[in-house]
């Protein structure tokens, strides 16, 4: 099921871009599409005129690692002969997905819904990426505003503070995994369904709604509607504390912080037992019923005993007793940390420079088999050559597209 396929994808920003990044590990073919340039003006994915300015004006640092082992052309799907061409294209290359994150009111108008497209192969899975789905097609979708809009804002932060975002994109990052798994849910589907009946095809159009997406991890949250007594025991900002289990809480050190989380009485006991920390017991604090309510009596009490350490002490003494702790790590830290720098992708800039980005989620063989290591993310339009004549059409025809302006 995942050997040698073909990913053609109408993409831009992050949500869909990591969501194809997800398939280049896998050793897939991708290869973007995008709007070629006018004059005057940054074409194509804003993102590729976003962060640090490596010396080429669409290949700016945030565009780079989402996009690394993947090709990219250029498509005007404003004319008929784009859109003409990307039916080519997906017959010609035997596309097996074609994805995009483009506002649902456009796919007609750029011919690219599913209905449009499967014309050019009937076993297409089709799959988009929308801030709400179709039935709201002109609904942008930013990460920010539609952690606004389904709580997560006004969840996080401090009690007596502004609500704030996540410190990553969750939403897209979300949606990203959510569209990666239904395109294989649909290519397992087609491999355990019978051929498709006079021409019918196993094609399968899949819309991922940001905002479900987002509802959907609502978990712990939107289930309290049914169970509390009055709007104020619903969940609110509650700043480093878990809102169930005590005493869940970042603390002090000598050094910085360290984040603690007990998750039963059992680990409570534990904890309870180190040397000068006994006087956290009590026959009331027994059971997490009990520590909820003395828990700011709690996280004061811990506090004053972590500022005794530094930040290596009290994570190693706790780690000596089973206990869920952390050093609060800065991302730097992070980078150091020996199961994240084995795993790193890596990639060669165009000035021969070897960088790294991220590590995968999970090892997969093709990047065993690369050493972690893919090509650049590529150029505006840089493979619109190759695969152009990989779809058999010859120089005068590839300058001519150019000269009308579909390339």
């Amino acid at each position: 099921m995942t050997k040698n396929k073909t990913i053609l994808s109408l993409e831009q920003a992050l949500a869909l871009p990591y969501a194809t990044e997800r398939f280049v590990q896998l050793g897939w073919r991708v290869i973007r599409i995008e709007s070629p340039a006018e004059d005057g003006e940054n074409a194509g994915d804003p993102n590729r005129y976003i962060g640090a300015d490596l010396g080429y004006n669409d290949l700016h640092s945030y565009y780079i690692a989402p996009n690394i082992g993947k090709e990219a052309i250029t498509l005007n799907l404003k004319k008929k002969e784009g859109q003409e061409l990307l039916k080519k294209i997906i017959r010609d290359l035997k596309v097996d997905v074609f994805m995009c994150n483009t506002l649902p009111k456009r796919y007609k108008q750029l011919g690219i819904d599913f209905e449009n497209l499967r014309e050019a192969n009937p076993n297409l899975i089709w799959c988009s990426i929308s801030a709400m789905g179709p039935e709201y097609p002109d609904r942008a979708g930013y990460d920010p505003a539609l952690q606004a809009l389904m709580g997560y804002t006004f969840l996080t932060g401090e009690p007596d503070g502004k609500p704030v975002p996540s410190g990553i994109p969750i939403i897209d990052l979300k949606a990203g995994d959510e569209a990666f798994t239904q395109v294989l849910l649909a290519m397992l589907e087609q491999t355990l369904s019978p051929p498709g009946i006079d021409g019918v095809g196993l094609g399968k159009e899949i819309n991922i709604s940001m905002a479900q997406c987002a509802a959907s991890w609502l978990i712990t949250a939107l289930p309290q509607l049914e169970f509390v007594k009055n709007d104020s025991e619903l969940f609110s900002r509650s700043g480093n504390e878990h809102r169930s289990f005590i005493p869940c809480n970042a603390y002090p050190t000598i050094d910085g912080f360290v984040y603690l989380a007990i998750g039963n009485d059992s680990q409570w006991a534990k904890f309870t037992s180190i040397k000068g920390f006994e006087n956290l017991y009590s026959e009331t604090r027994k059971t997490n019923a009990g520590r909820m309510i003395e828990k700011e009596n709690i996280y004061v009490e811990i506090g004053d005993l972590t500022k005794r350490f530094t930040t290596k002490e009290f994570y190693e003494l706790c780690l000596s007793l089973n206990l869920s702790v952390a050093p609060v790590n800065s991302i730097k830290d992070v980078s150091q940390l020996e199961f994240v720098s084995k795993n790193i992708l890596k990639t060669i800039l165009p000035n021969g420079k070897t960088v790294s980005l991220f590590p995968a989620s999970s090892e997969t063989d093709f990047l065993i088999n690369n050493n972690n290591t893919l090509s650049c993310a590529p150029r505006l339009g840089e493979q619109n050559e190759n695969i152009l004549k990989e779809i058999g059409l010859n120089k005068n025809e590839i300058e001519k597209l150019i000269n009308e302006k579909i390339i």
